[in-house]
């Protein structure tokens, strides 16, 4: 880890094209800048960390529901897409 020391309205520079300003310091919380192009995701660590989380959730659904389709196309039978896990006659 890099460690930095900056006052107030100084920055540092990530890449070419990332900046990060020392807006405030106000107590034991400090105030950040950032600015960043459009395709750069900027989030706070506790929101990336439930993003991060949601995303493997989605895609841990998504191949159960995958097994399950493959499973149904061997039994001939269809998977409801609005129950996932649910096969239903087809």
């Amino acid at each position: 880890m890099l460690v930095l020391t900056r006052h107030v309205h100084q920055s540092i520079v990530i890449g070419q094209d990332i900046v990060v300003t020392v807006l405030e310091v106000r107590g034991d919380q400090v105030r950040l800048g950032i600015t960043a192009p459009k395709e750069v995701q900027v989030h706070r660590e506790e929101v990336f960390a439930a993003l991060s989380a949601a995303n493997r959730q989605a895609a841990t659904s998504a191949a159960e529901l995958d097994v399950l389709s493959d499973v149904a196309g061997e039994t001939g039978r269809t998977v409801s897409s609005d129950r996932p896990g649910e096969p239903q006659a087809g």
